[in-house]
């Protein structure tokens, strides 16, 4: 049998703004996370369900959240089940039935429906890694920072550094 662990969504980081969006997923008894690159629009639906944010009309996971209450009544469960060639995989357990899907895509529909996110310990020790939680203080300093910056403030000092 495979032992799973609990992941709780950390949220969504981006390393610059030119790399795609991460998201982080922590075990529920420890300290490491799986970080899985996804898309624009996947790190939407994922931060408004973190925000509890409800659209006026209902966007593409909410649709298939409310249609997986009707098939699954009860308690789902997504599963990050591997990685295969840097490619993480998920399945969706709903209604007797396991759906491949994106990582991305199941996150945002079990954070809508209170599902449980999981994997298996093997895919943790083999990719998960530590990642360090930004204290409060070095938070509320970083926020301090951006509220007392400009877009001048980071003018280029040496214009002809251009190439031509």
């Amino acid at each position: 049998m495979v032992s799973m662990i609990g992941l709780v969504v950390i949220g969504i980081r981006l390393l610059t703004p030119e790399d795609p969006p991460v998201l982080l997923l922590k075990e529920e008894d420890g300290t490491r996370s799986l970080p899985i690159w996804i898309g624009n629009q996947e790190a939407a639906a994922i931060a408004s369900a973190l925000e509890d944010e409800v659209p006026a009309r209902p966007m593409t996971h909410d649709l298939l959240a409310a249609v997986l209450t009707m098939v699954e009544p009860g308690v789902g469960l997504v599963v990050i089940s591997a990685m295969e060639e840097g490619v993480y995989q998920a399945e969706l357990h709903a209604g007797g039935s396991i759906i491949d899907a994106r990582p991305s895509d199941c996150v945002a529909i079990a954070l809508r429906l209170g599902w449980p996110i999981q994997c298996p310990r093997e895919l943790m020790d083999q990719v998960g890694v530590e990642v360090e939680e930004a204290s409060t203080d070095e938070v509320e300093a970083f926020r301090a920072f951006l509220d007392s910056v400009s877009a001048d403030d980071f003018e280029d000092d040496n214009p002809s550094s251009e190439e031509d």
